[in-house]
Protein backbone atom coordinates (compact mmCIF):
# COMPACT_ATOMS: atom_id res chain seq x y z
CA UNK A 1 0.00 0.00 0.00
CA UNK A 2 1.06 3.54 -0.57
CA UNK A 3 2.62 5.31 2.36
CA UNK A 4 0.75 7.69 4.61
CA UNK A 5 2.43 11.01 5.37
CA UNK A 6 1.09 13.48 7.94
CA UNK A 7 0.43 16.98 6.63
CA UNK A 8 1.93 19.62 8.90
CA UNK A 9 0.09 22.88 9.33
CA UNK A 10 0.36 26.29 10.96
CA UNK A 11 -2.35 28.35 12.57
CA UNK A 12 -3.76 31.44 10.89
CA UNK A 13 -5.33 34.07 13.16
CA UNK A 14 -9.06 34.63 12.95
CA UNK A 15 -10.53 37.99 12.00
CA UNK A 16 -11.28 38.88 15.63
CA UNK A 17 -7.68 38.25 16.64
CA UNK A 18 -6.42 40.46 13.81
CA UNK A 19 -8.71 43.32 14.93
CA UNK A 20 -7.30 43.16 18.45
CA UNK A 21 -3.72 43.17 17.14
CA UNK A 22 -4.56 46.31 15.14
CA UNK A 23 -5.51 48.09 18.35
CA UNK A 24 -9.30 47.84 18.26
CA UNK A 25 -10.75 48.02 21.79
CA UNK A 26 -12.15 44.90 23.29
CA UNK A 27 -13.29 43.83 26.73
CA UNK A 28 -11.04 41.78 28.99
CA UNK A 29 -8.12 41.84 26.58
CA UNK A 30 -5.64 40.29 29.01
CA UNK A 31 -7.94 37.39 29.76
CA UNK A 32 -8.90 36.76 26.09
CA UNK A 33 -5.26 36.51 25.02
CA UNK A 34 -5.09 33.14 26.74
CA UNK A 35 -7.67 31.68 24.35
CA UNK A 36 -6.73 30.00 21.06
CA UNK A 37 -8.39 32.19 18.45
CA UNK A 38 -6.71 30.76 15.36
CA UNK A 39 -8.89 28.06 13.78
CA UNK A 40 -7.72 28.04 10.16
CA UNK A 41 -4.68 25.96 9.29
CA UNK A 42 -2.57 25.76 6.18
CA UNK A 43 -1.94 22.33 4.69
CA UNK A 44 1.56 22.26 3.25
CA UNK A 45 3.13 20.30 0.40
CA UNK A 46 5.13 17.64 2.27
CA UNK A 47 8.67 16.53 1.44
CA UNK A 48 8.29 12.85 0.57
CA UNK A 49 11.98 12.27 -0.12
CA UNK A 50 15.31 13.94 0.55
CA UNK A 51 15.63 15.03 -3.10
CA UNK A 52 12.08 16.31 -3.53
CA UNK A 53 11.79 20.07 -4.14
CA UNK A 54 8.22 20.16 -5.43
CA UNK A 55 5.29 17.80 -5.64
CA UNK A 56 2.45 17.28 -8.07
CA UNK A 57 -1.12 16.81 -6.88
CA UNK A 58 -2.39 13.57 -8.41
CA UNK A 59 -5.84 13.81 -6.84
CA UNK A 60 -7.68 15.09 -3.80
CA UNK A 61 -9.29 12.24 -1.87
CA UNK A 62 -11.46 14.71 0.04
CA UNK A 63 -13.68 17.41 -1.42
CA UNK A 64 -14.05 20.97 -0.18
CA UNK A 65 -16.44 21.03 2.76
CA UNK A 66 -15.72 17.43 3.84
CA UNK A 67 -15.23 16.74 7.53
CA UNK A 68 -11.81 15.23 8.27
CA UNK A 69 -10.44 13.42 11.27
CA UNK A 70 -6.78 13.30 12.20
CA UNK A 71 -5.16 10.55 10.13
CA UNK A 72 -7.66 10.65 7.25
CA UNK A 73 -6.13 10.59 3.74
CA UNK A 74 -6.61 13.96 2.05
CA UNK A 75 -4.49 14.09 -1.09
CA UNK A 76 -2.34 11.89 -3.33
CA UNK A 77 1.00 13.56 -4.09
CA UNK A 78 3.42 12.52 -6.82
CA UNK A 79 6.99 12.85 -5.59
CA UNK A 80 10.10 12.30 -7.68
CA UNK A 81 9.83 8.54 -7.08
CA UNK A 82 6.32 7.47 -6.07
CA UNK A 83 2.69 8.43 -5.48
CA UNK A 84 1.93 8.80 -1.79
CA UNK A 85 -1.35 9.06 0.11
CA UNK A 86 -1.04 11.95 2.56
CA UNK A 87 -2.94 12.23 5.84
CA UNK A 88 -4.22 15.28 7.67
CA UNK A 89 -2.57 16.13 10.96
CA UNK A 90 -5.66 17.74 12.54
CA UNK A 91 -9.43 17.36 12.81
CA UNK A 92 -11.49 19.86 10.83
CA UNK A 93 -13.08 20.66 7.47
CA UNK A 94 -11.32 20.90 4.13
CA UNK A 95 -12.29 24.51 3.51
CA UNK A 96 -10.40 25.44 0.35
CA UNK A 97 -8.13 23.71 -2.14
CA UNK A 98 -5.33 26.06 -3.25
CA UNK A 99 -3.56 23.71 -5.68
CA UNK A 100 -5.95 21.65 -7.83
CA UNK A 101 -5.22 18.15 -9.11
CA UNK A 102 -2.72 18.08 -11.93
CA UNK A 103 -0.75 21.11 -10.73
CA UNK A 104 2.52 21.27 -8.81
CA UNK A 105 3.69 23.24 -5.79
CA UNK A 106 7.05 23.69 -4.02
CA UNK A 107 7.72 21.70 -0.87
CA UNK A 108 6.52 23.68 2.15
CA UNK A 109 4.01 25.83 0.26
CA UNK A 110 0.33 25.88 1.16
CA UNK A 111 -1.87 23.59 -0.94
CA UNK A 112 -5.14 23.81 1.04
CA UNK A 113 -6.78 25.36 4.08
CA UNK A 114 -8.29 23.40 6.95
CA UNK A 115 -11.02 24.99 9.09
CA UNK A 116 -11.62 23.78 12.61
CA UNK A 117 -15.40 24.24 12.36
CA UNK A 118 -18.01 24.80 9.67
CA UNK A 119 -18.40 28.40 10.86
CA UNK A 120 -14.77 29.06 9.91
CA UNK A 121 -15.15 27.81 6.32
CA UNK A 122 -16.22 31.20 4.85
CA UNK A 123 -13.25 32.89 6.51
CA UNK A 124 -10.94 30.22 5.12
CA UNK A 125 -12.38 30.70 1.64
CA UNK A 126 -11.74 34.42 1.92
CA UNK A 127 -8.20 33.61 2.94
CA UNK A 128 -7.93 31.31 -0.12
CA UNK A 129 -8.93 34.21 -2.37
CA UNK A 130 -6.02 36.21 -0.99
CA UNK A 131 -3.67 33.33 -1.88
CA UNK A 132 -4.99 33.40 -5.45
CA UNK A 133 -4.68 37.15 -5.79
CA UNK A 134 -1.20 37.24 -4.21
CA UNK A 135 0.40 36.09 -7.46
CA UNK A 136 -1.54 38.59 -9.57
CA UNK A 137 -0.48 42.16 -10.23
CA UNK A 138 -1.47 44.84 -7.72
CA UNK A 139 -4.79 46.56 -8.53
CA UNK A 140 -4.75 50.19 -9.65
CA UNK A 141 -5.17 52.90 -6.97
CA UNK A 142 -8.80 53.60 -6.07
CA UNK A 143 -8.63 57.34 -6.87
CA UNK A 144 -8.68 58.36 -10.54
CA UNK A 145 -8.02 61.67 -12.22
CA UNK A 146 -10.65 63.25 -14.43
CA UNK A 147 -8.77 62.22 -17.57
CA UNK A 148 -8.53 58.61 -16.37
CA UNK A 149 -12.23 58.62 -15.54
CA UNK A 150 -13.14 59.86 -19.02
CA UNK A 151 -10.96 57.25 -20.75
CA UNK A 152 -12.69 54.09 -21.92
CA UNK A 153 -12.60 51.40 -19.26
CA UNK A 154 -10.02 48.65 -19.71
CA UNK A 155 -11.22 45.21 -20.67
CA UNK A 156 -12.43 43.19 -17.70
CA UNK A 157 -9.88 40.84 -16.14
CA UNK A 158 -10.36 37.11 -16.51
CA UNK A 159 -12.66 35.64 -13.90
CA UNK A 160 -11.01 34.56 -10.67
CA UNK A 161 -10.99 30.88 -9.86
CA UNK A 162 -13.99 29.75 -7.87
CA UNK A 163 -13.09 28.91 -4.30
CA UNK A 164 -15.60 26.08 -3.93
CA UNK A 165 -16.00 23.58 -6.72
CA UNK A 166 -18.88 21.20 -7.22
CA UNK A 167 -18.11 17.49 -6.82
CA UNK A 168 -16.70 16.12 -10.05
CA UNK A 169 -18.80 13.48 -11.82
CA UNK A 170 -17.39 9.99 -12.13
CA UNK A 171 -14.69 9.82 -14.77
CA UNK A 172 -12.21 7.22 -16.00
CA UNK A 173 -9.16 7.04 -13.74
CA UNK A 174 -6.81 6.46 -16.64
CA UNK A 175 -5.76 9.87 -17.89
CA UNK A 176 -4.63 9.30 -21.43
CA UNK A 177 -3.61 5.76 -20.47
CA UNK A 178 -0.67 7.09 -18.49
CA UNK A 179 -1.84 6.84 -14.87
CA UNK A 180 -4.38 5.09 -12.71
CA UNK A 181 -5.73 7.23 -9.87
CA UNK A 182 -6.95 4.78 -7.24
CA UNK A 183 -6.84 4.30 -3.51
CA UNK A 184 -4.19 1.88 -2.21
CA UNK A 185 -6.87 -0.58 -1.10
CA UNK A 186 -8.56 -0.41 -4.51
CA UNK A 187 -5.23 -1.19 -6.21
CA UNK A 188 -4.65 -4.18 -3.94
CA UNK A 189 -8.22 -5.40 -4.42
CA UNK A 190 -7.94 -5.07 -8.20
CA UNK A 191 -4.71 -7.06 -8.20
CA UNK A 192 -6.23 -9.82 -6.05
CA UNK A 193 -9.39 -10.02 -8.20
CA UNK A 194 -7.62 -9.64 -11.53
CA UNK A 195 -9.44 -6.43 -12.48
CA UNK A 196 -7.77 -4.07 -14.97
CA UNK A 197 -7.88 -0.62 -13.34
CA UNK A 198 -7.60 1.08 -16.74
CA UNK A 199 -11.11 -0.17 -17.51
CA UNK A 200 -12.65 0.97 -14.20
CA UNK A 201 -14.57 4.23 -13.82
CA UNK A 202 -13.88 5.97 -10.52
CA UNK A 203 -16.62 7.48 -8.39
CA UNK A 204 -14.34 9.11 -5.82
CA UNK A 205 -13.14 12.73 -5.78
CA UNK A 206 -11.63 13.70 -9.13
CA UNK A 207 -12.49 10.31 -10.62
CA UNK A 208 -10.40 8.39 -8.08
CA UNK A 209 -11.12 4.66 -8.02
CA UNK A 210 -12.28 3.27 -4.70
CA UNK A 211 -12.92 -0.31 -3.61
CA UNK A 212 -16.61 -0.33 -4.56
CA UNK A 213 -15.71 0.67 -8.12
CA UNK A 214 -13.48 -2.40 -8.43
CA UNK A 215 -16.24 -4.63 -7.10
CA UNK A 216 -18.73 -3.08 -9.53
CA UNK A 217 -16.36 -3.62 -12.45
CA UNK A 218 -15.89 -7.25 -11.45
CA UNK A 219 -19.65 -7.87 -11.39
CA UNK A 220 -20.28 -6.05 -14.67
CA UNK A 221 -20.55 -8.14 -17.88
CA UNK A 222 -17.36 -8.29 -19.90
CA UNK A 223 -17.14 -5.94 -22.88
CA UNK A 224 -15.07 -6.26 -25.99
CA UNK A 225 -11.78 -4.44 -25.61
CA UNK A 226 -11.46 -1.28 -27.71
CA UNK A 227 -9.16 -1.47 -30.69
CA UNK A 228 -7.72 2.03 -30.22
CA UNK A 229 -4.16 2.33 -29.00
CA UNK A 230 -3.64 3.14 -25.32
CA UNK A 231 -1.40 6.09 -26.08
CA UNK A 232 -1.01 8.05 -29.32
CA UNK A 233 2.42 8.54 -30.82
CA UNK A 234 4.21 11.74 -29.84
CA UNK A 235 4.31 14.14 -32.82
CA UNK A 236 7.79 14.62 -34.20
CA UNK A 237 9.27 18.00 -33.37
CA UNK A 238 7.16 18.45 -30.24
CA UNK A 239 8.60 19.49 -26.88
CA UNK A 240 7.53 17.41 -23.91
CA UNK A 241 8.32 18.63 -20.37
CA UNK A 242 9.92 16.30 -17.84
CA UNK A 243 7.71 14.37 -15.51
CA UNK A 244 8.49 14.75 -11.82
CA UNK A 245 10.50 11.52 -11.88
CA UNK A 246 12.38 12.45 -15.05
CA UNK A 247 13.24 15.81 -13.51
CA UNK A 248 14.65 14.09 -10.43
CA UNK A 249 16.72 11.70 -12.56
CA UNK A 250 18.06 14.64 -14.56
CA UNK A 251 19.03 16.52 -11.39
CA UNK A 252 20.82 13.48 -9.95
CA UNK A 253 22.71 12.82 -13.16
CA UNK A 254 23.94 16.42 -13.32
CA UNK A 255 25.08 16.20 -9.68
CA UNK A 256 27.02 13.02 -10.48
CA UNK A 257 29.22 15.01 -12.87
CA UNK A 258 30.86 16.66 -9.85
CA UNK A 259 32.18 13.30 -8.62
CA UNK A 260 35.60 12.11 -9.93
CA UNK A 261 34.84 8.62 -11.20
CA UNK A 262 36.75 5.87 -12.98
CA UNK A 263 35.72 2.57 -14.55
CA UNK A 264 37.02 -0.98 -14.35
CA UNK A 265 35.80 -3.89 -16.53
CA UNK A 266 35.96 -7.61 -15.83
CA UNK A 267 34.95 -10.83 -17.63
CA UNK A 268 33.17 -13.48 -15.54
CA UNK A 269 32.36 -17.05 -16.60
CA UNK A 270 28.73 -17.84 -15.81
CA UNK A 271 28.34 -21.56 -16.71
CA UNK A 272 27.92 -22.67 -13.10
CA UNK A 273 25.61 -19.75 -12.28
CA UNK A 274 23.44 -20.53 -15.31
CA UNK A 275 23.12 -24.17 -14.23
CA UNK A 276 22.19 -23.17 -10.69
CA UNK A 277 19.57 -20.76 -12.04
CA UNK A 278 17.96 -23.50 -14.15
CA UNK A 279 17.68 -25.72 -11.06
CA UNK A 280 16.05 -23.19 -8.73
CA UNK A 281 14.16 -20.98 -11.19
CA UNK A 282 10.99 -23.00 -10.62
CA UNK A 283 11.12 -22.04 -6.93
CA UNK A 284 10.71 -18.37 -7.78
CA UNK A 285 14.39 -17.44 -7.82
CA UNK A 286 15.35 -14.69 -10.28
CA UNK A 287 18.69 -14.00 -11.91
CA UNK A 288 18.54 -10.47 -10.45
CA UNK A 289 18.36 -11.95 -6.95
CA UNK A 290 21.29 -14.28 -7.69
CA UNK A 291 23.44 -11.40 -8.94
CA UNK A 292 22.44 -9.22 -5.97
CA UNK A 293 23.27 -12.01 -3.53
CA UNK A 294 26.66 -12.68 -5.14
CA UNK A 295 27.46 -8.96 -5.15
CA UNK A 296 26.48 -8.58 -1.49
CA UNK A 297 28.69 -11.55 -0.50
CA UNK A 298 31.64 -9.97 -2.32
CA UNK A 299 30.99 -6.56 -0.75
CA UNK A 300 31.06 -8.16 2.71
CA UNK A 301 34.72 -8.98 2.03
CA UNK A 302 35.52 -5.55 0.55
CA UNK A 303 33.69 -2.92 2.66
CA UNK A 304 35.53 0.00 1.04
CA UNK A 305 33.59 -0.67 -2.19
CA UNK A 306 30.40 -0.36 -0.14
CA UNK A 307 31.45 3.02 1.32
CA UNK A 308 30.58 6.54 0.19
CA UNK A 309 31.83 10.12 0.29
CA UNK A 310 29.22 12.84 0.86
CA UNK A 311 31.13 15.88 2.10
CA UNK A 312 34.35 15.65 0.09
CA UNK A 313 36.38 15.38 3.30
CA UNK A 314 35.65 11.89 4.61
CA UNK A 315 34.07 8.60 3.65
CA UNK A 316 31.63 6.41 5.52
CA UNK A 317 31.73 2.64 5.79
CA UNK A 318 28.10 1.56 5.45
CA UNK A 319 26.83 -0.61 8.30
CA UNK A 320 24.51 -2.52 5.96
CA UNK A 321 24.85 -3.96 2.47
CA UNK A 322 21.82 -2.66 0.60
CA UNK A 323 21.79 -3.52 -3.10
CA UNK A 324 19.86 -1.03 -5.24
CA UNK A 325 18.82 -2.39 -8.63
CA UNK A 326 17.86 -0.05 -11.46
CA UNK A 327 14.38 -0.69 -12.88
CA UNK A 328 12.88 1.09 -15.88
CA UNK A 329 9.25 2.05 -15.35
CA UNK A 330 6.79 4.10 -17.37
CA UNK A 331 8.11 7.63 -17.47
CA UNK A 332 11.38 7.16 -15.63
CA UNK A 333 13.85 5.05 -13.68
CA UNK A 334 13.87 3.93 -10.07
CA UNK A 335 16.18 1.80 -7.93
CA UNK A 336 14.34 -0.49 -5.47
CA UNK A 337 16.65 -1.57 -2.66
CA UNK A 338 17.26 -5.11 -1.40
CA UNK A 339 18.23 -4.29 2.18
CA UNK A 340 20.71 -6.53 4.01
CA UNK A 341 21.10 -8.61 0.86
CA UNK A 342 24.08 -10.46 2.33
CA UNK A 343 21.98 -11.76 5.24
CA UNK A 344 18.89 -12.98 3.37
CA UNK A 345 18.69 -16.41 1.76
CA UNK A 346 18.19 -16.49 -2.00
CA UNK A 347 14.52 -17.48 -1.76
CA UNK A 348 13.60 -14.66 0.62
CA UNK A 349 15.63 -12.27 -1.51
CA UNK A 350 13.73 -13.30 -4.66
CA UNK A 351 10.36 -12.88 -2.97
CA UNK A 352 11.39 -9.46 -1.70
CA UNK A 353 12.58 -8.45 -5.17
CA UNK A 354 9.27 -9.40 -6.79
CA UNK A 355 7.41 -7.39 -4.14
CA UNK A 356 9.62 -4.35 -4.73
CA UNK A 357 9.21 -4.49 -8.52
CA UNK A 358 5.41 -4.71 -8.21
CA UNK A 359 5.38 -1.71 -5.87
CA UNK A 360 7.76 0.24 -8.13
CA UNK A 361 5.54 -0.24 -11.19
CA UNK A 362 2.51 0.81 -9.15
CA UNK A 363 4.49 3.83 -7.82
CA UNK A 364 3.91 2.69 -4.25
CA UNK A 365 7.49 2.35 -2.97
CA UNK A 366 8.20 3.90 0.41
CA UNK A 367 11.21 6.31 0.56
CA UNK A 368 13.38 3.83 2.47
CA UNK A 369 12.72 1.27 -0.26
CA UNK A 370 14.42 3.34 -2.96
CA UNK A 371 16.84 5.77 -1.28
CA UNK A 372 18.76 3.48 1.11
CA UNK A 373 21.03 1.74 -1.41
CA UNK A 374 24.76 1.47 -0.67
CA UNK A 375 25.75 -0.20 -3.97
CA UNK A 376 23.85 -0.21 -7.27
CA UNK A 377 23.35 -2.83 -9.98
CA UNK A 378 22.24 -1.93 -13.49
CA UNK A 379 21.50 -5.00 -15.63
CA UNK A 380 20.88 -4.54 -19.35
CA UNK A 381 21.97 -8.08 -20.12
CA UNK A 382 18.33 -9.16 -20.24
CA UNK A 383 17.98 -6.95 -23.32
CA UNK A 384 20.96 -8.52 -25.05
CA UNK A 385 23.38 -5.67 -24.29
CA UNK A 386 26.85 -7.15 -23.98
CA UNK A 387 28.59 -4.22 -22.24
CA UNK A 388 27.92 -0.65 -21.15
CA UNK A 389 28.94 1.94 -18.55
CA UNK A 390 26.64 3.23 -15.80
CA UNK A 391 26.53 6.68 -14.19
CA UNK A 392 27.29 6.77 -10.47
CA UNK A 393 24.24 7.74 -8.37
CA UNK A 394 25.01 10.63 -5.98
CA UNK A 395 25.70 9.55 -2.40
CA UNK A 396 27.03 6.09 -3.26
CA UNK A 397 30.51 4.75 -3.91
CA UNK A 398 30.02 2.42 -6.88
CA UNK A 399 27.60 1.06 -9.47
CA UNK A 400 28.08 -2.10 -11.54
CA UNK A 401 26.80 -2.43 -15.11
CA UNK A 402 26.02 -6.06 -16.01
CA UNK A 403 25.99 -7.25 -19.62
CA UNK A 404 24.48 -10.36 -21.19
CA UNK A 405 25.99 -13.80 -20.70
CA UNK A 406 27.00 -15.16 -24.10
CA UNK A 407 28.78 -18.28 -25.40
CA UNK A 408 32.40 -17.31 -26.02
CA UNK A 409 35.34 -19.17 -27.53
CA UNK A 410 38.12 -19.26 -24.92
CA UNK A 411 41.48 -20.91 -24.41
CA UNK A 412 41.67 -23.47 -21.62
CA UNK A 413 44.56 -23.95 -19.20
CA UNK A 414 45.73 -27.08 -21.02
CA UNK A 415 46.10 -25.14 -24.29
CA UNK A 416 42.87 -26.25 -25.86
CA UNK A 417 40.02 -24.17 -27.25
CA UNK A 418 36.60 -24.39 -25.64
CA UNK A 419 33.29 -22.54 -25.34
CA UNK A 420 32.19 -20.91 -22.10
CA UNK A 421 29.36 -18.56 -21.23
CA UNK A 422 30.81 -15.24 -20.14
CA UNK A 423 29.48 -11.83 -19.19
CA UNK A 424 31.10 -8.42 -19.04
CA UNK A 425 30.71 -6.27 -15.92
CA UNK A 426 31.89 -2.67 -15.65
CA UNK A 427 32.08 -0.88 -12.31
CA UNK A 428 31.96 2.93 -12.07
CA UNK A 429 33.40 4.12 -8.75
CA UNK A 430 34.09 7.30 -6.78
CA UNK A 431 37.88 7.69 -6.98
CA UNK A 432 37.96 9.78 -3.81
CA UNK A 433 37.36 6.69 -1.67
CA UNK A 434 37.79 3.67 -3.98
CA UNK A 435 40.96 2.94 -5.94
CA UNK A 436 41.73 0.62 -8.82
CA UNK A 437 43.26 -2.07 -6.61
CA UNK A 438 40.11 -2.04 -4.45
CA UNK A 439 37.87 -2.70 -7.46
CA UNK A 440 40.21 -5.34 -8.87
CA UNK A 441 40.14 -7.27 -5.60
CA UNK A 442 36.35 -6.94 -5.34
CA UNK A 443 35.80 -8.18 -8.90
CA UNK A 444 38.11 -11.14 -8.38
CA UNK A 445 36.07 -12.15 -5.33
CA UNK A 446 32.80 -11.66 -7.21
CA UNK A 447 34.09 -13.79 -10.08
CA UNK A 448 35.01 -16.65 -7.72
CA UNK A 449 31.54 -16.56 -6.11
CA UNK A 450 29.75 -16.62 -9.48
CA UNK A 451 32.00 -19.32 -10.97
CA UNK A 452 31.46 -21.52 -7.89
CA UNK A 453 27.98 -20.43 -6.67
CA UNK A 454 27.28 -23.21 -4.14
CA UNK A 455 27.24 -20.66 -1.28
CA UNK A 456 24.51 -18.57 -2.94
CA UNK A 457 21.78 -20.99 -1.84
CA UNK A 458 22.65 -20.79 1.85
Amino acid sequence: MAGLIHLHSTLLPSASALRRRAGAPGPSVSRRRCRVEAKIREIFMPALSSTMTEGKIVSWTAAEGDRLAKGDPVVVVESDKADMDVETFHDGFLAAVLVPAGESAPVGSAIALLAESEEEIPAAQSQAASFSSGAAASPPPPQETAEEASAPPPPPPPPAPVAVSAPAPPSPAAQGGARVVASPYAKKLAKDLGVDLFSVTGSGPGGRIVAKDVETALAAPKKAAPVAAARPDVPLGSTVPFTTMQGAVSKNMVESLAVPTFRVGYTITTDALDQLYKKIKSKGVTMTALLAKATAMALAQHPVVNSSCRDGKSFTYSSSINIAVAVAIDGGLITPVLQDADKLDIYSLSRKWKELVDKARAKQLQPHEYNSGTFTLSNLGMFGVDRFDAILPPGTGAIMAVGASQPTIVGTKDGRIGIKSQMQVNVTADHRVIYGADLAAFLQTLSKIIEDPKDLTF
